[in-house]
């Protein structure tokens, strides 16, 4: 794996030890909160994220994804936590996903990053090009959980 390549992977797991520090005093009842005027609460954006990889991923490669299929009832694009089920995951299960994904991501993929693909809607045609628009889409959703930690906190 090259130098560029290693720098990726320390940023993604760089970033994601942020949120889980950001998530480090926020109790199970606080996560599943939605204040007022906002649409999801806090144990969905970390779903978001987690499933937003590996989507992404899927989208580029084809390859099968269990995560994705089992998640995206729950955390995918344009779902709600009015959807959630004694099936969707907990919070604690939701951290340690979350703080396992960028080294599962880099044992299944870190030799993969630029080999080529059909491009994406959005033009990615590497996994390396997904990985950073996932680091990118991450950190909005970082924002959603300091926002949300600031209205129930």
């Amino acid at each position: 794996m090259n130098q560029r390549h290693e720098v990726l992977f320390n940023q993604l797991k760089s970033y994601r030890s942020y949120i889980l520090h950001v998530l480090e005093n926020v109790t199970k009842e606080e996560a599943d909160i939605v204040p007022n005027g906002f649409n999801n609460n806090i144990r969905w954006n970390m779903g978001h994220i987690y499933l937003d990889q590996y989507l992404w991923i899927h989208a580029l490669t084809k390859d099968k994804m269990v995560e994705k299929e089992t998640l995206q009832t729950w955390f995918g694009f344009g779902t709600s936590p009015t959807q959630f089920t004694s099936e969707t995951p907990s919070y604690e299960e939701l951290k340690c996903l979350l703080k396992k994904q960028p080294s599962d991501i880099k044992e299944t993929y870190g030799e993969r990053l630029e080999e080529e693909f059909p491009p994406t809607e959005m033009g990615m045609h590497t996994i390396e090009q997904v990985l950073i628009r996932t680091i990118f889409h991450e950190g909005m959703h970082l924002q959603a959980i300091l926002d949300l930690k600031k209205c129930i906190l």
